[in-house]
């Protein structure tokens, strides 16, 4: 039997504001440098916030692009587009100013809020798009005059009270650009009927048991992940706290946890490795925290265990991408063993369905890697205005994620990596993770990256690029030596380099194609071999 729905209507984020101004009027919200916020003066800020936008033109559905560090004005800007039933678009802030005008070019705000540290990027929106409105957000510089600084527009209207305005399931709360790995970023929707499916699960999920009394620290930019993570705490009346600059300061995070009785935080292993391998994690107190949550990529076996040695069992990890919004699977802290299930990144999550599948769509048994799909309430609402984006990442009502794994007997996944991360060599289809993981094995080597490069003999050769601890050393031929024990031949990389570091993202991630690009311009690998290499991704990925 079928019915239309009486009512579309869902609740806007921003309640979670509001309920807090009442039930927790005076806990502290929000911590940034020496300053904190309680839930009554952030409610009354971010109304303020959404009058000054809304005196600017910014309705229901109206976009509005922020370019920012973290701050308070940057996670407040959040709040009020969604209490207007506004679109907020945030940038990734190390992006260059023609990308924030495709940014702009797409998404057609009615106001940017750029931080003053970007007059750059304030000036080639305005000159690509006259009528969009610019208002300033405090930042290290001071204010150029040829705009507003929205503190001064905010400060003359606090006390102006604005309801959150009603919106439906599918009404847009968020456009979240994608990393644009193989191409311009994405734009992809999320809703208020999704988030607050996504938030919930979190809850259950990843943070069981939060209330008021729990407090996270934010370490990556709040315009992607991080930002998804901190509405967990204010769903919950918790409270955030951010680093005082964009650089990411071992010893000042484990100083917040120690005197904000921190008790949760989202990284990505990469960073976590950093912060357990410091000496301030033997030197400061973090025995408040209960959920150190990592994402946004696979954590090797071996700094897991670091890790667990170091932190205890907080560790939580989950899979997932921002189209599915974090929301895929997830290994909590109990399951986090040594001895336990090496490489698995968990199992669904809540409300979640993964299907592995071939080519053809067709789903695949135990232990058979195919590409990673995956159905549910937290699958974004597609790509916006890209119908052919979204042809090709939707397949029979299935997202395809472009990641290949396996699941186990027992239901468990396990990412094999990137289907454009796969390089093919001598006909044989290899996986660099699985090589990865057997390097870091060696007492030598910190971090490592594998990439498939053309070769006119075997089509792709492997190249393993590693980082060694410090005091140590190891030459090529002893590690393709000792690696040649213990991985099979037709697996081995033909050649090893040693860096200082791994070129990493604005997210503390290591995508192959910096790597590859780092390659090229220390010619290791020729420059003409470049476009035949990324012709094979842009292939492998379609057909996957």
């Amino acid at each position: 039997m079928e019915q239309s729905p009486v009512s579309r209507r869902v609740m806007n984020l921003a309640y979670w504001l509001t309920q807090n101004a009442r039930r927790l009027p005076n806990r502290p919200a929000l911590v940034w440098r020496e300053q904190t916020w309680s839930w009554t003066e952030l409610d009354a800020r971010v109304s303020a916030l959404a009058s000054v936008l809304a005196a600017k033109g910014v309705a229901p559905k109206s976009a509005v692009l922020v370019h920012s560090k973290n701050s308070n004005e940057m996670l407040e800007s959040m709040l009020a587009c969604f209490r207007l039933g506004a679109v907020w678009v945030p940038t990734n802030f190390r992006i260059m100013p023609d990308e924030i005008v495709y940014m702009a070019d797409v998404a057609q705000p009615r106001v940017l809020l750029c931080q003053t540290d970007f007059p750059e990027h304030a000036a080639a929106v305005k000159a690509a798009r006259p009528d969009t409105d610019i208002l300033w957000l405090v930042g290290e510089q001071a204010a150029a005059a040829d705009y507003p600084l929205l503190a001064d527009l905010l400060q003359e209207r606090l006390g102006t009270h604005m309801e959150d305005a009603p919106v439906e399931s599918d009404a847009a709360c968020w456009l979240f650009f994608t990393s644009g790995t193989t191409g311009r970023p994405k734009a992809a929707v999320l809703t208020h009927g999704q988030m607050a499916f996504v938030i919930t699960n979190h809850l259950c999920d990843l943070l069981p048991g939060s209330t008021e009394r729990d407090g996270s620290l934010v370490v990556a930019p709040l315009s992607h992940g991080a930002g998804v993570h901190q509405l967990n705490m204010i769903a919950r009346g918790g409270q955030t706290v951010l680093l005082s600059t964009e650089r990411f300061d071992v010893d000042e995070a484990f100083e917040l946890i120690e005197r904000h009785r921190l008790s949760n935080m989202f990284t990505v292993p990469t960073v976590l490795k950093l912060m357990v391998e410091h000496p301030a994690a033997q030197q400061r107190d973090h025995s408040s925290l209960r959920y150190v949550i990592y994402a946004g990529a696979p954590m090797y076996a071996e700094d897991q265990k670091r890790a667990l040695a170091c932190l205890g069992k907080v560790l939580v990890q989950y899979y997932g991408l921002g189209e599915v919004t974090g929301n895929i699977t997830v290994l909590p802290a109990h399951e986090h063993e040594a001895d336990g299930r090496p490489g698995t990144c968990g199992y669904e999550r809540t409300g979640m369905q993964v299907s592995v599948q071939d080519d053809e769509g067709n789903e695949l048994g135990n232990g058979q890697t195919g590409e990673l799909c995956v159905i549910g309430p937290a699958v974004f609402a597609g790509y916006y205005n890209n119908p052919d984006a979204n042809a090709q990442a939707f397949r029979n009502g299935w997202f395809r994620t472009g990641d290949l794994g396996y699941r186990d007997a027992e239901g468990y996944l396990y990412i094999t990596g990137r289907a454009s991360d796969m390089y093919i060599s001598g006909g044989s289809n290899i996986y660099p993770r699985e090589i990865e993981e057997k390097i870091l094995t060696h007492e030598a080597i910190s971090e490592v990256a594998i990439v498939g490069v053309p070769d006119p003999k075997w089509g792709e050769v492997g190249i393993a690029v590693c980082v060694c601890y410090a005091g140590h050393q190891v030459s090529e031929a002893e590690l393709l030596a000792w690696m040649a024990e213990r991985i099979a031949k037709y697996k081995l990389p033909r050649k090893v380099v040693f860096w200082d570091a791994l070129p990493k993202s604005a997210y503390g991630k290591v995508p192959k194609r910096l790597v590859k690009d780092e390659l090229e311009r220390r010619g290791v690998v020729l420059a003409s071999a470049a476009p035949a290499a990324a012709s094979k991704d842009g292939a492998r990925r379609a057909a996957h």
